[in-house]
């Protein structure tokens, strides 16, 4: 089953789309935060605590993306078997993978 093909209302975030979407905006906010201080020429120091946190609020975001698609996505294709199962937990080592490395 192709993932582009697949109605959104399928994938496991679209119940916490909302609280995903608000995440995404304050890490927004954050980024334009640090266009800022680089352009006000803050203490690196500081720059690169605020790049930390950043960093961090894009793996919570990430970790409960990856955590809503094991348990909705990657459970349904593994009760039912097959090759779509075989794919689900092969994109989902993928990810867990680049998040490791990340």
């Amino acid at each position: 089953m192709d993932h582009e093909a697949v109605d959104a209302s399928a994938h496991g975030y679209i119940s916490n789309k909302d609280d995903y979407l608000a995440r995404l905006r304050r890490i927004e906010g954050q980024a334009r935060g640090l266009q800022k201080m680089v352009d006000d020429e803050k203490y690196c120091i500081d720059i690169l605590t605020q790049v930390s946190a950043m960093t961090k609020a894009l793996q919570s975001v990430a970790l409960g993306l990856l955590d809503d698609h094991l348990n909705h996505c990657v459970v349904e294709a593994a009760v039912g078997g097959g090759a779509v199962a075989d794919e689900k937990l092969r994109e989902a080592s993928q990810a867990i993978a680049r998040l490791v490395r990340s």
